[in-house]
């Protein structure tokens, strides 16, 4: 029996009637005080184990049976993760609620052969009701009939209507999906055709296409197919603020809409789409990566729109790639899944297969890819505490005066990331991370954004008591707006980012301000950088271009370069050509020469090369391990434990333990070792060899991150 708690091997319990329920049903077991939920699992018990220490199964639910496709996913992803298999249970069983009997509804409906001899008139009122419509609740049907709701109530105790339950949670599954399809190209019809053909045989594959080039409808065209065959499909985008438009290029395609899957939906709803994806009733779904571990019975595509986003790993908690997971489930699933992106990782473009990565290199609007200029702040700097450059003043005035629309972008949250005493040089930091404070003006406050810890913006200097000497130092969106504001007064701004678009209905609105042109610029970090078509968009601006290429990431420069691609996709959409002005320090930056070039290939090629050379990813695998506590001496003396420990192979570099860049992360203090492992060592099983046997204090955590996407 596993449960979804932190172990790695299943329990044994005790079967009294002697016939034990098949792998994957669900059942509640006796776990010391607690009821919980476990799944049969195919592990056979421990012979070792005394009959009369068990204790017994107390009843089996009467849910669908999780799927082997799903347990094997299950064992897999733990092996890859090195998370206990309980954990990852826990994923899937991520809704007790939908383990339970939904709520039950009570409606009214006639007899087989209902009775309607000497019948006054609101008794007959309420018999021609029903007979035209299905079965209502009392207050319905009275509304309807225009009766009282005692006349319903007395109906019912007299035999003249009968009473049907209905579970609340049932979800009325769309037999048709049938739209308006999109005329495709014949570089899009042959790409649609390409997995279309492939949907039987599984497997991955790779669409890349450059931004406006119709990716969505190729892949549509596959989910369609796998749709009229009967398998259920899920399409897996990274930002909430993606689904507005995506959802409505959907409904137009098949006209229906898909069932959600994400953070932001009720208890009820996450209730009642887990039930409905468990039994079936669920064909399509659309969601974050906690989808991958939805109950499908059978899964037939899984779609990853934006593949190379970062927001596909999972930081905390059980940390895994749904890339990986992805991979991992549709194997076992016997389905199809395709990586959809402008920009596809160096990862997924040295692993796919010949013939699996289909490539769209036209826009399917009759506009030119846009303009991109680079603008060399150290030529052209601004005055001091000015951010927007005169440049990129001129150009969003003439696209303002041009009736159109401009997108400003820096990838930093709130008005500015450091407030500084002018008059002692204190820099306010976060009591709980090695971060400093940033500014937010909307909502006045300090705010970390490591813990979130946060504090009203002081009067007074807290070290040195100094009075109006703190001040803003460095931009943020908020300030690039107020900023804005008085370069073009009356201009209609907004401003876009997590700390704004809390919800998919506020995304939702936000994207139709723009598309009904009440926005004439919109600000924002990456969340406008990807997804998003606007036809009035036509000139996009960039404030500070080399804010992610430092940090010591070895995917800095590939993600700099994946961002403002993204970014310069979103301009001149339509008939209007577009135009991309990208501030930069380092104008002659391999990333900012590629994209004043519009090189891609050969950004790819180079950065490959110098990957090859390194002997890092795609080239070598690499982990890392964290080891975090309360107090920095004892995280020290365990981590050089761990250092001793370390198997000496001359296929595998061990760096560390030294502090993490982040030395102090939530009250905890951090130290960090890096492992780079040739291609043909299997990493995972290396770790689980070398970690397995150490016993940490309590007060210490390990934290273990294969393939890391973050070096903080």
């Amino acid at each position: 029996m596993l449960l979804p708690l932190p172990f790695d091997e299943p329990f044994a319990y005790l079967v009294e009637d002697g016939t034990a329920p098949p792998p994957g049903t669900l059942v509640r077991v006796p776990f010391g005080p607690r009821r919980i939920t476990g799944v049969v699992w195919d592990t056979a018990p421990d012979p070792k184990v005394a009959r009369d220490r068990l204790r017994p199964i107390e009843a089996v639910l009467d849910t669908p049976p999780l799927s082997t496709a799903l347990r094997r996913t299950i064992d897999e992803t733990a092996a890859e993760t090195l998370a206990e298999a309980g954990s990852i249970l826990r994923l899937v069983l991520s809704v007790p609620a939908a383990l339970e009997p939904g709520p039950i509804r009570i409606l009214w409906r006639l007899p087989a052969h209902p009775t309607i001899e000497a019948l006054d008139a609101r008794r007959m009122k309420v018999i021609e009701t029903l007979a035209r419509s299905e079965p209502l609740q009392a207050s319905v049907l009275a509304r309807k009939a225009g009766v009282s709701a005692a006349i319903v109530k007395k109906m019912g105790e007299d035999g003249l209507i009968e009473p049907i339950e209905q579970d609340t949670d049932a979800v009325v599954a769309e037999e048709t999906f049938a739209g308006a399809p999109v005329p495709l190209t014949a570089e899009q019809k042959a790409a649609a055709r390409a997995l279309v053909d492939g949907l039987e045989a599984g497997g991955w594959w790779l669409l890349e296409g450059v931004p406006g080039s119709g990716k969505t409808e190729v892949y549509l065209e596959a989910v369609d197919a796998c749709l009229r065959a009967g398998r259920p499909v899920l399409v897996l985008l990274p930002e909430i603020a993606l689904g507005a438009q995506w959802l409505g290029r959907f409904e137009r395609r098949f006209g229906v809409t898909p069932q959600l899957w994400h953070s932001g939906l009720t208890a009820a709803q996450r209730r009642r789409t887990w039930k409905a994806v468990a039994r079936g009733e669920v064909r399509a779904v659309v969601g974050a990566r906690s989808a991958l571990f939805l109950p499908f019975p059978e899964l037939g595509l899984i779609v990853m729109d934006e593949a190379h986003d970062t927001s596909f790993k999972q930081e905390d908690g059980v940390i895994y790639d749904a890339r990986t997971v992805a991979a991992i489930r549709a194997r076992h699933e016997h389905a199809a899944l395709v990586l959809v992106g402008a920009t596809p990782t160096l990862e997924s473009l040295e692993a796919v297969a010949p013939g699996r990565h289909l490539l769209l290199e036209a826009r399917y609007s009759p506009a030119p890819e846009p303009s991109i200029a680079l603008v060399d702040l150290r030529r052209e700097k601004p005055p001091a505490g000015v951010f927007l450059g005169e440049a990129l003043r001129a150009a969003l005035r003439a696209t303002l005066d041009a009736g159109e629309q401009s997108m400003l972008f820096l990838n930093r949250r709130g008005y500015a990331p450091l407030t500084i005493c002018r008059a002692c040089g204190f820099r306010l930091h976060c009591p709980n991370c090695t971060a400093w404070l940033t500014s937010h003006h909307y909502r006045p406050r300090l705010q970390c954004h490591h813990c979130g810890y946060a504090r009203p913006l002081p009067d007074h200097c807290p070290e040195c008591g100094a009075v109006d000497f703190l001040a803003s130092s460095g931009p943020g969106v908020e300030r690039i707006a107020e900023e804005l504001a008085g370069v073009l007064p009356g201009a209609r701004l907004e401003v876009m980012t997590s700390d704004t678009v809390h919800s998919a209905a506020a995304a939702a609105d936000l994207v139709g301000a723009m598309l009904d042109h009440r926005i004439d610029v919109l600000i924002g970090t990456q969340l406008i950088a990807k997804g998003h078509h606007f036809p009035d968009l036509t000139m996009v601006g960039v404030v500070d271009a080399d804010i992610g290429l430092g940090g010591g990431d070895l995917r800095a420069a590939e993600r700099t370069f994946q961002l403002l691609y993204q970014l310069s996709g979103r301009a001149g959409r339509e008939s209007r050509p577009g135009s991309v002005l990208i501030q930069t320090r380092q104008p002659d930056h391999p990333v900012m020469q590629a994209l004043a070039r519009n090189d891609r290939a050969g950004f790819v090629a180079a950065e490959l090369e110098e990957r090859r050379m390194a002997g890092m990813p795609p080239f070598g695998r690499l982990a890392a391990l964290i080891l975090a506590g309360p107090d920095a001496e004892t995280v020290r003396r365990q981590s050089r434990r761990i250092a001793r420990a370390a198997p000496e192979l001359e296929e595998v570099l061990i760096l560390g333990p030294a502090p993490a860049p982040l030395t102090l992360l939530r009250g905890r203090y951090r130290e960090r070792f890096l492992i780079k492992a040739e291609p043909q060592i299997d990493l995972p099983a290396l770790l689980r060899s070398w970690l397995t046997p150490i016993r940490l204090p309590r007060q210490v955590r390990l934290q273990v991150d294969v393939d890391p996407q973050s070096f903080l």
